[in-house]
């Protein structure tokens, strides 16, 4: 989970304040249906293929997220004020 976890949580702190709300359904399904959390970053890396229930546009901006192409560090989960911030 130490990859798992900030990987998730740095894409929620980035996206979900400008995400629609069907994107957002879609989140809140990727991070609670599939019962493994390494499931869903083998999806983002492109490890293994994502199944077709969980291939949208929110997958699609996790994977483009994952590949870090500013090469920012991501060792740890974000601080939760984040969640109380009002939308940018």
């Amino acid at each position: 989970l130490i990859l798992v976890r900030p990987l998730s949580s740095l894409f929620a702190k980035e996206n979900l304040n400008r995400m629609s709300e069907q994107q957002l359904n879609l989140y809140d399904r990727l991070i609670n249906e599939p019962s493994n959390d390494w499931d869903i970053y083998y999806w983002a890396t492109e490890a293994k293929p994502t199944p077709s229930e969980f291939e949208n546009d929110v997958m699609a901006m996790l994977r483009e997220f994952a590949k870090n192409k500013k090469r920012e560090q991501r060792l740890r989960q974000p601080d939760l004020e984040y969640l109380f911030e009002p939308p940018r």
